[in-house]
């Protein structure tokens, strides 16, 4: 075959597919190796350790957060995980005195908790005024929480401390609040809290029936309702020990508030071997009508969403497919979502916003395309509540519409007051028309004179124009550009710059 035959045979395979030949596929990796960017929407999910340990969007644990009503937080978290004994009290009321405790990986809530080996004092902190544990007085109602991990739940070892004195009638009163194990149960201790309360000489102790199982994770709690006198004991949501502090142990009956007194530190973990975590102390009673899931699940039953930020591409981009990496334990689920248009900074409008498509893994994806793209994915737990899925990497396959070439040989010929433009058509099969660009300085194409429109100016697919109502004696330069057939907004580069001045011949 000579050459010839074989341009002629190019050249015609090139008018049969059209504008796909002017198409080039393109991809846009998210996650991965380089990590994940910042995301628009992150709601109920974090990052963590996904597939081939590269970091992945994975459902946030359903650890405790700061409100008005918290009086002490320590989630053992921590902001450098390379620093095993500093804690912080989120709510910023205690300050640590001294600490013992380690961080430990192996936590129910977040990704971290506290180690305590049983063989030093504890956590030490001091509360703030503010505090319940840092004045003198009434504390009102308040709920002591905490996950425990006990390694041998030994009779004796201690989880939680309070000791101080409280002068009476000119007579002091040792006070103490403990949490203790006895027998493999867990054991609290109020001894002189209760104003006014005189029988077993001021001692109140509930026991809990639930055996403690070493290396188990469990959910505890007391307290005590300023309003009915109701002091409870609870091991993952359900009742094990409860009394009423009131005359004669009966509701109803005259209430005896808790008071304190001298200024002390609390103990958190002085003599117990194990871990725990979430330790908090609220100025209320714990909603029991509360969901439990939103309680004590380690995820949220109701799951998490992430929104990236809009990924620009370019004008008229079409996008074919997702590939996913991701983890997906029985049980779990993951939704994908993508959306795409020309402008994003209509997108919080709901009613101007372009509309969600849901697509899987790998499947080809139909009627997406767009200057900009989105992918949202909604994650949901296991139905314990105890699993989460996860997203290493997606990658957005994609294909880019290519610009048209511009004309060749743009001339400027002036007139009275207008300028003829003409050039030869663009060599490019999907040209639709072309832009017409100008101004008085060049390669600055900002004019505003001609009648026919500021700079640009859209024109069909021709090869001559008249620009009028341009000034006399004033010098224009001109440039082209093609718009593709598909798309208006996609246009290519600018042909060479010609210039001409009108004026009267």
């Amino acid at each position: 075959m000579n050459a010839d035959k074989k341009i002629i045979i190019f050249l015609c395979f090139c008018l049969a597919v059209g504008r796909n030949f002017f198409a080039e596929s393109k991809s846009v990796v998210l996650g991965g190796k380089t990590g994940w960017p910042e995301l628009s929407v992150q709601d109920g999910v974090t990052f963590g350790t996904g597939r081939f340990g590269y970091q992945a969007v994975e459902l946030a644990t359903n650890a405790r957060s700061v409100t008005d009503e918290t009086d002490l937080l320590l989630d053992f978290e921590g902001a450098d995980a390379n620093d095993k004994r500093t804690f912080l009290d989120r709510s910023g009321n205690y300050s640590v005195q001294s600490n013992s405790l380690l961080r430990s990986p192996k936590s129910v809530m977040g990704h971290s908790s506290a180690l305590s080996r049983g063989n030093g004092k504890g956590l030490v902190l001091r509360g703030s005024p503010e505090s319940v544990f840092g004045r003198q007085g009434g504390t009102g109602s308040w709920t002591i929480e905490f996950w425990l991990c006990p390694a041998i739940a030994e009779n004796g070892e201690r989880v939680f401390e309070w000791r101080s004195s409280r002068i009476v009638d000119g007579y002091v009163l040792f006070q103490m609040i403990e949490a203790s194990f006895f027998n493999n149960r867990i054991q609290w201790n109020f001894t002189n809290i209760f104003d006014g309360m005189t029988a077993n000489n001021g001692e109140v102790t509930l026991l809990s029936y639930s055996a403690l199982i070493p290396n188990k994770w469990s959910h505890h709690e007391i307290s005590y309702d300023e309003e009915s006198g109701l002091l409870e004991c609870k091991i993952d949501s359900k009742v094990e020990a409860l009394k009423y502090i009131t005359e004669g142990g009966r509701e109803g009956k005259t209430i005896y508030q808790p008071v304190l007194g001298e200024v002390a530190p609390i103990n958190i973990a002085p003599a117990y071997t194990g871990s725990l975590d979430d330790f908090r102390i609220l100025t209320r009673v714990i909603d029991s009508s509360q969901p439990q899931n939103l309680i004590y699940d380690k995820y949220k039953i109701d799951g998490g969403r992430f929104e990236t930020l809009p990924i620009m591409t370019t004008q008229g981009s079409v996008m074919n497919s997702l590939q996913i990496v991701d983890n997906v334990p029985a049980q779990t689920e993951i939704r994908y979502y993508v959306r795409a248009g020309d402008n994003f900074f209509n997108w919080q409008d709901p009613e101007r916003a372009p509309k969600w498509i849901r697509v899987h893994n790998e499947e080809e994806i139909k009627g997406v395309r767009g200057r900009y793209f989105q992918i949202a994915a909604e994650l949901f737990p296991d139905g314990a509540g105890r699993a989460t899925p996860s997203v290493t990497e997606i990658k957005i396959n994609y294909t880019q519409a290519q610009a048209p070439t511009a004309p060749f040989r743009v001339k400027a010929n002036p007139g009275d007051g207008f300028v003829d433009l003409t050039w030869s058509y663009s060599v490019d099969e999907n040209a639709g028309g072309y832009y017409i660009f100008y101004g008085n300085r060049p390669g600055e194409y900002l004019g505003t004179d001609a009648n026919e429109g500021p700079s640009p100016i859209k024109v069909d697919n021709i090869t001559s124009f008249r620009l009028t109502g341009l000034k006399n004696g004033a010098i224009y330069y001109f440039a082209l550009s093609t718009y593709s057939k598909d798309e208006a907004q996609i246009s290519g580069g600018l042909s060479n710059e010609a210039n001409a001045r009108p004026g009267r011949r």
